[in-house]
């Protein structure tokens, strides 16, 4: 639809990933890294949405002035662009996600377990569909899958080294423990660009299981924003890329980059002064 108005797809396709990194910061939920630390902290559902879902509001607005700023003559509406009507929506699909929403909600304000309520949930989709077991399989990016469980015998072959738990001891000795902003905001932004922001919170909890409470908020919210820093920062960008590649459309390194810089160095910062303004972890 979007090159059929003769549209760039890439600042579309840049929005879905970066909109995508941002709006998951919100949630306990809202990505592997935030279920994760969600668990190892025991967090509380509304809490974590109370502490990062205004930044994460934030993150988004930030995703859409970047690309509309940086990717402003391939946005820019012209006459020569065919005037296509937008694509229909399916209604019953709609409502289903609505309603499941509606009922996850709900079901987080009981004492049930959420990965329970997440699993009925889910279950309850699934069923609601008439999809061959065949076709279903056809649709499971086995490519990522792989790459996943490679990310992590890399990150569990690294901590072998011990160079990760000698790294962490110099950093207590000299007092530069991530439990700190000064400390935290530029660790994330260098790991999720470099190992990727699931392993890396793997790595650093592995290493550090005694992280106090606001320390976990920090880490969860800006590993997540760090995600959208370069192409490699999150699989949520790995995937839009290879997903439009398959599509012929090629959304390359400095592509990325060329928004992603820009709102990651505007939101991680603003972010960091939330938390500290908040009280949940200092600079």
């Amino acid at each position: 639809g979007v090159r059929a108005r003769g549209l760039d797809p890439r600042p579309f396709l840049l929005a879905l990933a970066g909109g995508s990194n941002a709006g998951s910061a919100a949630t306990v939920i809202g990505n592997p890294q935030n279920i994760l630390i969600g668990q190892v902290g025991r967090l509380d559902f509304w809490h974590f949405l109370a502490v990062c879902g205004p930044p994460a509001l934030m993150a988004m607005a930030a995703v859409f002035l970047a690309i509309k700023w940086t990717w402003a003559d391939e946005l820019e509406l012209r006459p020569e662009r065919e005037a296509l009507p937008p694509p229909e929506l399916d209604r019953w699909q709609a409502a289903k996600g609505v309603i499941a929403t509606a009922i996850l909600i709900v079901a987080f304000a009981t004492p049930l377990p959420r990965e329970l309520a997440v699993l009925g949930v889910a279950a309850l989709l699934l069923v609601s569909r008439r999809l061959a077991t065949r076709r279903v399989m056809a649709q499971v990016d086995w490519h990522l899958l792989l790459l996943f469980a490679a990310l992590f015998v890399v990150n569990a072959a690294m901590s072998r080294t011990g160079l990760p738990a000698d790294a962490l001891a110099w950093l207590g000795r000299h007092g530069l423990l991530p439990d700190r902003l000064a400390v935290l905001l530029p660790l994330t932004l260098a790991m999720s660009n470099t190992v990727g922001n699931v392993p890396a919170v793997v790595m650093i909890l592995s290493l550090w299981p005694s992280a106090p409470e606001g320390a976990l908020y920090g880490l969860a919210l800006l590993s997540t924003l760090a995600g959208n820093f370069l192409l490699v920062g999150s699989i949520a960008n790995i995937i839009v890329a290879e997903r439009a590649a398959a599509e012929g459309v090629r959304l390359g390194f400095a592509d990325f980059a060329r928004a992603g810089v820009p709102m990651t160095l505007a939101v991680m910062p603003a972010a960091a002064l939330w938390l500290a303004l908040g009280g949940w972890i200092g600079w």
